[in-house]
């Protein structure tokens, strides 16, 4: 079983592009495919984790404060990237390529992780 990713809808739309291009096998959801425009970030994280998808956003301030929540309250995510701004979108590309080649889902479940470092947060319930 692969990865699978969910870009939320402020997410940089050429990092989905280019990691589409560089690896196809990549199963990777723009938010325009998954209906995502407009809903506030717990309906997106929902939605990601009810599609077991780890979702990929630069909203770091807030998006991290809604995923603490929600593994707070006791519900799972299958994980979270979160990627500043202005990270050059080549060390982004190859940090998710390689997360993806060779993590395994149960590795990120409950887990954000900052790109392109792969920085991790600790979550205990």
């Amino acid at each position: 079983m692969s990865l699978r990713f969910q870009a939320d809808a402020d997410l940089n739309f050429d990092i989905v592009r280019a990691i589409r291009r560089r690896e196809p096998a990549i199963d990777f959801a723009s938010a325009d495919e998954s209906n995502l425009q407009g809903l506030p970030d717990p309906g997106v994280l929902s939605q990601a984790c009810d599609a077991n998808r780890v979702l990929v956003s630069h909203d770091r301030r807030t998006m991290l404060n809604h995923f603490r929540r929600r593994i707070a309250d006791g519900r799972s995510s299958p994980g979270v990237l979160l990627i500043p701004q202005h990270a050059p979108i080549s060390g982004v590309v190859e940090a998710m390529i390689t997360l993806w080649s060779v993590a395994h889902p149960d590795d990120l479940r409950d887990q954000v992780y900052h790109l392109p470092s792969l920085f991790r947060h600790v979550f205990f319930r």
